[in-house]
Parts: C-alpha cells; sequence; structure tokens
C-alpha cells in the first residue's frame, strides 16, 4: 500500500470517527510498514469490530510457487493490530502477543482477501479471528490473534 512519506506523515488525530483509511494510514509512525508495503497488502475496511484487506500471491510464494504460509500470517497479524490500534486508540497501543494459523488449502496466483472478525474487544486485550480466502472464496487459512494493549507513550 502506497503511504504518505514519514516527512509528509500527520500527527495522530484526535478521533478516528470517519477519518478515512489513508488517513489512518497517515497516522501510524511506520504507515503500513514496509513489510505490509513489499507484501502488496492492501487495506479495505477498517473498524474495531471488522478490518478487511487483500494481497497478491505473486511475490508472496514459498518455493514449490505456493502462497507462502509465512504470508498469510503476516497478513492475518496486521487484520488484528490495525482492527486492535483501531479499538484502543488514543490512549492505548496494541501488541502482538499470540498468533496461529491453520492452512487448508494452497493458492498459486490471484489475490487472497483476508477479514479480521474481532472476538474480545476488552480493555487490555483484544482477540480477532482472520479468515483468508482465494478469489473464488475457497477458505485458504483461518488464523486467532491476541493483542495485549499498552499506554500509549507520552512525546
Amino acid at each position: 500500500m502506497s503511504t504518505t512519506p514519514d516527512s509528509a506523515r500527520a500527527s495522530a488525530p484526535a478521533s478516528l470517527d470517519g477519518l478515512s483509511i489513508e488517513d489512518f494510514v497517515a497516522s501510524l509512525p511506520e504507515g503500513m510498514g514496509r513489510l505490509n508495503e513489499k507484501m502488496g497488502v492492501e487495506l479495505l475496511e477498517i473498524s474495531a469490530e471488522r478490518v478487511v484487506a487483500t494481497m497478491p500471491v505473486e511475490g508472496n510464494t514459498q518455493p514449490m510457487g505456493l502462497l507462502h504460509g509465512g504470508a498469510s500470517v503476516v497478513l492475518a497479524e496486521t487484520l488484528g493490530s490495525v482492527g486492535s490500534a483501531f479499538h484502543a486508540y488514543p490512549d492505548k497501543v496494541a501488541v502482538g502477543v499470540d498468533i496461529n494459523a491453520t492452512h487448508h488449502r494452497s493458492a498459486t496466483s490471484g489475490t487472497v482477501t483476508g477479514v479480521a472478525t474481532a472476538i474480545h474487544l476488552g480493555r487490555s486485550s483484544t482477540s480477532y479471528e482472520v479468515v483468508i480466502t482465494d478469489e473464488r472464496g475457497k477458505r485458504l487459512c483461518t488464523s486467532r490473534i491476541t493483542c495485549a494493549l499498552v499506554q500509549a507513550a507520552k512525546g
């Protein structure tokens, strides 16, 4: 995902209500982060309850030409972390503490879509189920991520 250069990055907004995806990403210290940019992750929808993004299979494969399981986990961690950050804002930040993934089938081309659905939105932690599907809607991976919500540094 293309993001605003660091020198032009806006300070964190006072509220996330009505904030566009682009403005939300621009408010993050590292935007989408270099790994997500390299992997081609594109955010489509953000709320504390649900986060949706896509990622191309091409460029994210293992030596046999299949979507790399680690790429699926990166997508899942991104979705859960973004939803957690959205829920925690502005007083706390999200830090991933646990993630697991079950890989059900493979993909060799096209684009995959990840949908993170909140399981728990608490004061000190969040949990999301993330389902990654191919272009036909076939489930490729199911993941669960838990994030701790810690006090944001004052600065």
